[in-house]
């Protein structure tokens, strides 16, 4: 017998759960708060919602989506004059609501192609 079969016989999971007499959990409400019981439409939640449901699964999409969603930032610039920086402006592109979501579309055609079609990436990198 090892060591590893004993301990693992011998083994029990605890936890602790600190519960107050002097209070019932079940009696607590959270009041409502007024005018926030209306839904409203989010567009953005559903072109997140509706980009993240698209399935890469055409090795043309893959490549398409490859191409057009840039690996970094476009808009993070360096304005330099005689070799020193006079301006920087900063990568834009997290202000963008939608920006994790993309990002994560093309990783998904970028793992697609690496895994499934067994294609070299690093052009796309």
């Amino acid at each position: 017998m090892s060591v590893s079969d004993y301990t693992i016989s011998q083994l029990i999971i605890t936890s602790r759960v600190w519960i107050n007499p002097g209070t019932d959990s079940s009696k607590v409400t959270i009041p409502a708060l007024p005018g926030k019981t209306r839904k409203t439409f989010d567009l953005l939640e559903s072109l997140r919602q509706w980009l993240n449901q698209i399935e890469v699964d055409n090795p043309k999409l893959a490549h398409r989506l490859c191409r057009l969603i840039p690996a970094q930032c476009p808009f993070e610039r360096q304005i330099k004059l005689f070799n020193r920086t006079l301006l920087r402006i900063p990568p834009l592109c997290k202000l963008n609501p939608v920006y994790d979501e993309v990002v994560a579309l093309r990783f998904r055609a970028l793992s697609y192609l690496a895994d499934e079609c067994g294609e070299d990436i690093t052009c796309y990198c």
